[in-house]
């Protein structure tokens, strides 16, 4: 009877340890968001006021920085972020690269090692990472890549997936082939607020 009380007890600690999840920590009022990425951050082919990071500024009443570069690689964007962390107000930073590691043909091995390190950068400062993927754009149309549900589970934090494949497959939500429109960025933004919703980042 000792040891069956001991086996559940056990199995009771591991199943609580295997489902435990990252704590994110709530958005202060004057906490600030950093939307981090290339085009697709920016707001390729739409007005400034019209990119998700502004529309989600509007929704959550939070400043966004909208750190978006067109044609930025995971590369670029590893050198640029040390100097965007030193401000102190960013307690969240939306993580979203791969589209131009894809386009150029980079190797997908560093763009998870690169993504893996801004992520480290970000919990080094206490920011909190929701990673954002991007699809494949290949001969036979978007295809999923595993490499974000890896880092996702790696680093132990949240991955918002398919937003993009979802914009891309609906003409009247996309400019071209690879970017949204201004609706297709409105409807990001509307994704992105749910998913920090889902995290307990806000209410």
């Amino acid at each position: 009877m000792k040891y069956i009380i001991i086996a559940t007890i056990s199995m009771f600690i591991l199943h609580a340890l295997l489902n435990t999840k990252s704590k994110m920590n709530t958005l202060l009022p004057n906490d600030t968001i950093l939307a981090f990425g290339d085009s697709l951050t920016y707001g390729h082919n739409a007005s400034h006021k019209e990119s998700y990071p502004t529309l989600l500024s509007s929704l959550l009443g939070h400043k966004v920085i909208n750190a978006g570069i067109n044609g930025d690689t995971s590369y670029e964007g590893l050198q640029r972020l040390p100097k965007l962390l030193e401000d102190t107000s960013i307690k969240l930073m939306i993580l979203w690269f791969g589209g131009n590691d894809m386009l150029q043909q980079h190797s997908t091995a560093h763009l998870k090692s690169n993504l893996k390190t801004m992520i480290q950068m970000a919990k080094d400062k206490g920011i909190d990472v929701l990673l954002i993927s991007v699809p494949n754009l290949n001969l036979f149309g978007l295809e999923p890549l595993v490499l974000y549900e890896e880092i996702a589970e790696e680093e132990n934090i949240p991955l918002l997936g398919g937003v993009l494949a979802s914009i891309l497959s609906q003409p009247k939500l996309k400019s071209d082939q690879i970017h949204p429109n201004a609706l297709g960025y409105k409807k990001i933004a509307n994704r992105v607020q749910q998913a920090l919703k889902e995290n307990g980042w806000v209410e």
